[in-house]
């Protein structure tokens, strides 16, 4: 098969990330189907089942970190074979990074099937609410090397310039869902209702189904998957180099989590309506980034094509025009947000008037950082596209450990709630210009050794 030049290092830059991103917003909606399906369901069967499924919250989001880390390390090599036009090596890549994330997410479930009652114990589960914990997290460490495969192809077909696909398996996973979740959790005819293990299971048959349809695509539709039998010493390159990217990523989503728990702790001492409006306005945050996220999940691809192709000039034209995107869109958005903050809180916290005009100072503080913040994010995905993963973990270390953590502190010493909103602020804006000016120093120095060559 002759190789094709992809849209990523030949079609203009705007239209072409703009082409990818349109599809992704369906998508990335449908992915938090999940969670709002299984939230509702299992919220019907009481409130021990609800808390119980809470409590598996912070192990599904370190396992997300791992699932997306694995994913973005195959994205980065398999973007570089594909931008330098070497078909034949990406498909070996990918084959190589399904093998090795199917064997190390088994491990990793192995792992947490038998520590599930420590674990949750530690995290606070009360001896009435283990039986329940565990049957859902057995199923559910179950069929993890699913959902990373899932997770993971979705990454290939984004970086195959196949967003429209991609966000199609999403949905098509979230409906499966969907409709199993009260056949299972219920029951229907001669289905019995098997209460909160029933949710676990819909989610795992959703993402295997889905999982299965994407392997299939991935290797009929883009040719993507290996027919060769691969070389040992290969897969060990293979792996060693996806690992390379993948830590530097998972210990840098990591830290937002711990740098949450921590701002979330310095707002407690303030009371339980802080806490709550904060909290409230917080959430909000996701609305704010679902367009600039879906613009974002074409940028590494694109970089790191345009990184194997070596077309260096791409890279910056990519890096400027995401950049100014986001910068634009955050801030028209802030001005709106900030306008419209009292209606707002007034609707998510209409039960505590101390709670709603928390929340509304925050939205007319923070929302003026989201541009540089998602700048931030932005130089991440540049230094990991050209081959830097180690560079984007500190710049997301630098934001949570080097300006937010110590900036909330410093702030709720001064016993003013407006300033910890100030140091959020501060934080987004200083990491946002310290992660632009390097992205602008790394293209600006690939482009001059380019040309020197």
């Amino acid at each position: 098969m002759p190789p094709q030049k992809s849209d990523f290092v030949s079609a203009p830059i705007g239209r072409t990330m703009i082409k990818t991103a349109v599809p992704m917003l369906a998508g990335t909606l449908a992915m938090s189907g999940y969670n709002i399906a299984d939230t509702y369901f299992i919220g019907k069967l009481g409130e021990d089942p609800l808390a119980a499924v809470g409590f598996t919250m912070p192990v599904a989001m370190f396992a997300g970190c791992i699932f997306h880390g694995l994913g973005t390390g195959m994205m980065t090599l398999v973007a570089h074979a594909l931008g330098g036009e070497r078909r034949e090596r990406a498909a070996a890549i990918t084959t190589a990074g399904f093998v090795m994330t199917v064997l190390l997410t088994s491990l990793l479930a192995l792992i947490g099937i038998l520590t599930m009652r420590p674990v949750f114990t530690l995290l606070g589960a009360t001896p009435e609410l283990h039986g329940m914990i565990q049957k859902y997290m057995f199923v559910w460490y179950i069929g993890t090397p699913l959902a990373v495969i899932g997770m993971a192809g979705n990454s290939i077909l984004i970086t195959a310039a196949d967003s429209k696909l991609a966000s199609t398996m999403m949905i098509v996973g979230m409906l499966i869902n969907v409709v199993l979740d009260p056949v299972l959790i219920f029951g229907w005819w001669i289905i019995p209702g098997t209460g909160i293990f029933g949710g676990a299971l819909a989610t795992v048959i959703s993402q295997g189904v889905s999982s299965l349809i994407i392997l299939f695509l991935i290797w009929k539709k883009h040719h993507l998957i290996s027919r060769i039998p691969l070389d040992l010493r290969f897969i060990r390159k293979v792996w060693t180099m996806v690992l390379r990217v993948a830590i530097p990523s998972i210990l840098g989503m990591v830290l937002m989590p711990i740098g949450s728990a921590i701002v979330t702790k310095a707002i407690s001492g303030f009371g339980t309506a802080y806490v709550a409006g904060a909290n409230a306005a917080a959430r909000l945050e996701g609305v704010a980034f679902l367009v600039p996220m879906a613009l974002g999940m074409s940028m590494m691809p694109m970089v790191g094509q345009n990184f194997g192709a070596r077309r260096f000039d791409r890279i910056n034209q990519c890096r400027r025009f995401a950049m100014r995107f986001a910068l634009s869109y955050e801030f028209l958005l802030a001005i709106v947000i900030c306008i419209f903050a009292p209606q707002i809180s007034a609707i998510f916290c209409s039960e505590s008037p101390e709670a709603a005009k928390v929340m509304t100072q925050y939205l007319r503080i923070v929302p003026f950082g989201f541009g540089l913040l998602e700048a931030h994010r932005y130089s991440g995905f540049v230094f990991t596209g050209c081959n830097r993963p180690a560079a984007s973990a500190w710049l997301s270390a630098l934001r949570i450990v080097g300006c937010l953590i110590p900036f909330t502190l410093l702030a709720a010493k001064f016993g003013n709630m407006n300033w910890v909103f100030a140091a959020r602020l501060a934080a987004d804006v200083f990491s946002g210009i310290v992660g632009m000016t390097c992205a602008h120093l790394l293209t600006w120095r690939l482009l001059r050794e380019n040309t020197a060559k």
